[in-house]
């Protein structure tokens, strides 16, 4: 995973474009990303606690700390209904 990520608003998320493919390559980094983000979901339901999502746009790597509200089949709902595509994530922390 690269090293640089650019640390980006929630509020802009909004104004992102995400290409349909795929970040990861390795299977088991997409099961690991699948159970983080709905580990996430739980943390961000329950405590409140906000997390690291390290993701891509078609532009560059970017990195927000949020709550999680909800994990779709296809998408990361955040505050304020921004939306991230499970495909554009990386991991989360």
């Amino acid at each position: 995973m690269p090293t640089f990520f650019e640390i980006i608003e929630k509020e802009k998320i909004h104004f992102l474009h995400f290409p349909t493919a795929e970040v990861l390559i390795d299977k088991n980094e997409i099961y690991q990303r699948y159970i983080d983000l709905n580990r996430a979901q739980s943390l961000g339901n329950i405590d409140r606690t906000k997390i690291r999502i390290y993701f891509e746009d078609n532009q560059s790597m970017k990195m927000v700390e949020t709550t999680v509200w909800a994990v779709t089949d296809e998408s990361v709902i955040l505050k304020q209904g921004a939306r991230i595509p499970i495909h554009r994530i990386y991991k989360s922390a």
